[in-house]
């Protein structure tokens, strides 16, 4: 039995596509692995968390909106009570709108920017402050 405490990943947009992927790949390579996704994508998620514990690892499902602040904040320490850590966080949900530029208005960009840049800062954010509080590094990747 290893005295290594478990690797735990954090995965953002993973109820379906790229960031359900991730979420599957880590745990087949050891991970316990917590899924992230808005609230509209709930019964999706708990389909993620079920799949990852047929697999054997710890998972739980963190419903968040990344583009705020208090949310990703409550995810990551969520996250950290319910599997005892984290050691990777993937920043991985992201929002697209096809539209022309010409077409594009400024609240869509607004929320374009919300999700993509400012998501993704927040997830850097906390969980380095939670890596760094655990003293044993991570990785974080967006």
């Amino acid at each position: 039995m290893s005295s290594l405490p478990p690797r735990i990943a954090l995965i953002t947009g993973a109820a379906q596509g790229i960031g359900l992927e991730i979420a599957l790949r880590l745990a087949d390579d050891g991970y316990d692995v917590a899924v992230n996704d808005l609230g509209i994508k709930a019964e999706a998620l708990q389909e993620v968390v079920s799949q990852i514990q047929a697999k054997g690892r710890r998972s739980m499902a963190a419903v968040a909106d990344v583009s705020v602040e208090d949310d990703v904040r409550d995810m990551v320490n969520q996250v950290v009570d319910g599997l005892g850590g984290l050691d990777v966080m993937v920043a991985n949900a992201g929002i697209v709108i096809v539209n022309p530029m010409v077409e594009t208005t400024a609240q869509e960009w607004d929320q374009i920017m919300s999700v993509n840049l400012r998501g993704v800062m927040l997830n850097y954010k906390y969980a380095a402050q939670q890596m760094i509080k655990q003293r044993r590094g991570g990785r974080i990747i967006g």
